[in-house]
């Protein structure tokens, strides 16, 4: 039998290739050369890229063979992720290969902020001489803020407590006793904005986190707060992130990541290249030696299981492998679950338990676990999450995890519940099943209420007392904003003027502004948008 052909598309490690091994054929190719490539991925069953090559539709449609497509890095922005999984190919990344290079970056850029050794070191090949202008700050006894808590937060926590730093934390899926055990204290943003000398942002990217960072929250600062962000452009809102530096109402900047980028291309971040007191890098917070090697060789490792057909941790749109037909279904429910449980919940819990019952529950549903774990953390942390490190990121917040199984199933013939345990003592849960001969996925339970609508990409989820006029009253909203309600049931408990519970399959996604609006018009106890994707 001929050997599988890996086609390399970019400039990778020697030990990247010497991972794939003699039981493929490498070829390589110049991924920046479209005609090339359509040409040679034609014959691949393996595609190996980095940042530069666009992997679209149209290569999916020239690969005749491509079963999987590995981005020797963490980001996804060169692939396309939804055409691969319609092609059957799997997407391969390397979450964890850049969080120590970030966390070192980070750190970085606060000594050279606080002691001005941009300006320094171009004042000095200027032919100048200025240590009286370019007086800076220590960091010790200094108050840092880190927005954000996950694995790079924590890692540049662990690095900034030798200097002798006052640590608080804002994340709302970090445990008080995960966040005391790296020697901070949780906070909530405006608290942690009053108080902070420096503030490193290492938030995701969601709509939710865009502009977290802003006029409102930088008019809360002191005077001596330099902001740091190595994470995600668009984090801090540039435009008011240059006021409070052009009117001196803070001390400095430092940022690795822009809303475009290079900012020479947007008019408000090229505004920040102008002053002195921001000290700015293109983007290299995975740009080190060793976080290439790292990526390249994890990668590699995954191709060679995907090859083998094995189970691939690392995937991040099939699981592949060795999953029970029966439990595959189910994969992408789990994660689908996981998903709506974040946004109901809006914070870690203490306990999460995957409960699965029926059929399915006689197999290994580990990958069920693991996937309602992925599926939890996708809009809470930076890195992509796979089957890899979301039990990692789990242990890292202090959430115990539980694993359920149950062959009985009354309702269901088979059935995936996420359910989770607040800090407050408040239950959080979610239930799904798969229906009908496509397996369609749907929600049959949340916190308690029967229900049994389809589990659609965008949902609004409303609790209030039910009462006469509502309905009309929150349609009236969404249609104002041009949102199409797609769907709607309502579960209540008991009779009129009773909790009632109502999920809305939308059209179009709702943004977090406009579901606060709904919520207040009708005074409602709670009132979510959640948007699912797989």
């Amino acid at each position: 039998m001929s050997r599988p052909v890996v086609l390399i598309a970019e400039e990778l490690s020697p030990a990247t290739v010497e991972v794939l091994g003699s039981d493929v054929e490498v070829q390589h190719v110049d991924g920046t050369d479209r005609p090339a490539l359509l040409e040679a991925v034609a014959e691949a069953d393996a595609l190996l890229v980095r940042s530069a090559t666009k992997v679209d539709a149209e290569v999916f449609a020239a690969a005749r063979r491509l079963t999987v497509v590995a981005r020797a890095g963490v980001g996804l922005d060169n692939v396309d992720v939804p055409a691969a999984t319609s092609a059957g190919a799997m997407v391969i990344n390397a979450p964890t290969s850049n969080i120590v290079s970030a966390a070192e970056l980070a750190v970085a850029l606060i000594l050279a902020s606080l002691r001005n050794i941009g300006r320094a070191d171009a004042s000095m090949k200027a032919g100048k001489w200025e240590r009286k202008a370019l007086n800076g700050t220590e960091l010790l006894d200094k108050t840092v803020g880190v927005v954000g808590f996950g694995r790079i937060g924590q890692l540049v926590a662990e690095r900034l407590r030798p200097f002798g730093v006052h640590l608080l934390a804002y994340d709302p899926y970090v445990s008080q006793t995960r966040a005391a055990e790296l020697g901070a204290r949780v906070v909530d943003l405006p608290e942690l904005m009053a108080s902070a000398d420096v503030l490193t942002v290492h938030m995701p990217r969601t709509p939710e986190t865009i502009g977290l960072i802003g006029a409102e929250e930088l008019a809360l600062a002191k005077p001596s707060l330099h902001v740091v962000n190595a994470a995600r452009g668009g984090l801090v809102d540039e435009e008011a992130l240059y006021a409070a530096l052009s009117e001196g109402r803070i001390a400095g900047a430092a940022l690795d990541v822009y809303s475009a980028e290079p900012p020479s291309t947007s008019e408000t971040a090229k505004k920040l290249l102008e002053l002195d007191t921001v000290t700015l890098t293109p983007h290299l917070g995975a740009s080190t030696v060793e976080a290439q090697e790292k990526a390249g060789v994890a990668v590699a490792k995954s191709v060679r299981l995907a090859l083998a057909g094995e189970l691939v941790p690392d995937a991040v749109n099939v699981a592949g492998g060795a999953i029970h037909k029966a439990v595959r279904p189910g994969v992408a429910l789990a994660d689908r679950l996981g998903q709506v449980f974040t946004a109901l919940a809006g914070e870690a819990p203490e306990l999460l338990e995957i409960v699965v019952r029926g059929e399915i529950a006689r197999h290994d549903v580990t990958a069920i676990k693991l996937s309602a774990l992925r599926g939890l953390f996708r809009s809470i942390v930076t890195e992509q999450v796979s089957y890899v490190n979301a039990p990692v990121l789990a242990e890292e917040r202090g959430i115990r995890v539980d694993l359920v199984q149950d062959e009985a199933s009354e309702r269901f013939r088979n059935l995936i519940q996420v359910r989770g345990t607040l800090r407050t003592g408040d239950v959080v849960s979610v239930s799904g099943t798969l229906a009908g001969v496509e397996q369609a996925h749907k929600i049959v339970e949340i916190g308690g209420h029967d229900i049994d609508t389809p589990l659609s990409d965008h949902l609004m989820v409303l609790r209030y007392e039910d009462r006469p006029g509502l309905i009309g009253r929150y349609g009236a909203l969404l249609g104002e904003a041009d949102v199409n309600i797609a769907g709607m049931v309502v579960s209540r408990a008991g009779d009129t003027g009773s909790e009632a519970l109502v999920v809305l399959n939308l059209d179009q996604s709702v943004s977090p502004e406009l579901a606060q609006r709904v919520g207040q018009e009708i005074g409602a106890l709670s009132c979510q948008s959640v948007d699912v994707t797989y």
